[in-house]
């Protein structure tokens, strides 16, 4: 396994420093070492306090890893005084370091003290393999005013010119159609832009340095691993992690919770859309449209459609049930809407199943299970006009009379649409469950 080092302060909110660095690290599958330099008193809202550690043991710590494990590549962030910053520059890096200058904390607290900027230009902007300011941090170190992208590409020239091999000046506080980012290097240019996304922004800068730390310690080149630490970031920020009551965090994990999840997420659905195939009642449980089952991920990282698994071409009739086709995320709007409606009230139903509706499975389904329902003709014309409104707007009438999400919601249709039912549940499991007894109580 690969080994990075990050060398920055520990913020005690865990979502910034040396835990958001080694977080980042573990998603890209490298091994995670930090060295601390300050310690915070910090939450989402404020850093209350800070002490700072003898410059001396900050380099007994470097010395210690070295020594031992090693280091692939490595990262700085807090450095807090000209002190450290001298003994960090005195050490001979023989792997790549990436430079994120971290000056001022988003609720505005010094993290590097004014008269330490010199000592930071003339020790550790030379040392860098790649520095990377934000547009505020290279106006401090350039000591240029930038207001434009010919701005920030003299800024960048000006770093070069201190010493650092490569300049990536981030885009995050230019006003631009997208978030374009500006590598230096040797007098070239090269631009890396994504579109701007909403979210949760505290920890951006360390979580985005540290993607790229760890891209390089599995060998990738400089441009690869910012291209890799972009869609890293841009991911993170989307499904950040709503803790605290100020700038919520970034969610370093998001990337490998998501992978892992999507797999559980098509496993689970996989296994129970087999069962229901399988069984040979279940035909005359199918509508005229087909049945499909879909399954969403956890509702922190469900935005959309494409987060919830379906059955792509559905479920229908033959001389028994014929599954007609594979299962893929993104594959059924209707119960992808009814879902996320559903979840909106409890998070924990992330299933649902649609069979054929019937006043006799309705009626002995009463007697099992709690149930609600819709009436489609009761509809409002402004949800009518507006695409893909109706099931959401019905759903939301059926769990607001039950009081709850039920175990079943089934309307009964309108001019052009056929009548359904709705079984829901936390997991497929459950719902192949809640069916198999409907099943044998029909029988």
């Amino acid at each position: 396994m690969k080994r990075a080092l990050t060398i920055a302060a520990l913020d005690s909110g865990g979502g910034a420093g040396v835990l958001a660095d080694v977080k980042t690290f573990s998603s890209f599958g490298v091994y995670g070492m930090a060295v601390v330099t300050a310690v915070t008193a910090q939450n989402t809202m404020a850093i209350k306090a800070i002490h700072e550690l003898p410059s001396d043991m900050v380099v007994e710590q470097i010395r210690a890893i070295v020594e031992d494990i090693g280091v692939d590549a490595a990262k700085t962030g807090v450095l807090c005084n000209g002190e450290i910053i001298k003994s960090i520059a005195s050490f001979d890096f023989e792997f790549p370091l990436i430079v994120d200058p971290v000056m001022v904390s988003k609720s505005g607290v010094h993290l590097l003290k004014e008269n330490a900027i010199n000592a930071f230009k003339k020790y550790i902007v030379p040392i860098a393999t790649l520095i990377t300011p934000n547009k505020m941090e290279a106006e401090k170190l350039s000591g240029i005013k930038i207001k434009s992208m010919e701005d920030a590409i003299k800024a960048a020239e000006i770093m070069a010119e201190m010493g650092a091999n490569h300049v990536l000046i981030k885009g995050g506080h230019f006003k631009e159609e997208k978030a374009i980012d500006i590598l230096y290097h040797n007098g070239k240019i090269k631009k890396f832009s994504s579109p701007w996304q909403q979210g949760c922004t505290h920890g951006t800068g360390c979580t985005f340095s540290a993607a790229i730390t760890a891209s390089m310690a599995k060998g990738k080149s400089i441009e690869d691993a910012i291209k890799n630490a972009k869609d890293f970031i841009t991911m993170a920020i989307k499904y950040g992690i709503r803790v605290g009551k100020g700038y919520c965090p970034v969610n370093p994990i998001a990337h490998m919770h998501i992978s892992s999840e999507k797999w559980n997420v098509y496993s689970n659905l996989k296994k129970a859309v087999e069962e229901i195939v399988a069984s040979k009642d279940f035909i005359n449980f199918i509508p005229e449209v087909g049945t499909n089952f879909a399954y969403a991920l956890p509702r922190e990282y469900v935005h959309g459609i494409d987060d919830i698994a379906a059955i792509e071409g559905r479920i229908v009739k033959g001389k028994k049930a014929i599954l007609k086709g594979e299962i893929k995320f993104g594959a059924s709007q209707h119960l992808a809407k009814a879902i996320i409606k559903a979840m909106e009230y409890d998070e924990d139903v992330r299933a649902i199943m649609n069979v054929k509706y019937d006043e006799s499975i309705i009626k002995i389904a009463k007697n099992l299970f709690a149930i609600s329902y819709y009436e489609r003709k009761e509809e409002p014309d402004k949800v009518k006009k507006k695409e893909g409104a109706t099931i959401p707007w019905g759903i939301e009438q059926a769990i607001k009379k039950a009081g709850k999400v039920p175990d079943i919601i089934y309307h009964k249709g309108d001019v052009g649409k056929e009548p359904m039912i709705l079984i829901f549940g936390k997991e497929p499991e459950e719902v192949v469950k809640k069916f198999n007894k409907l099943e044998k109580a029909m029988s």
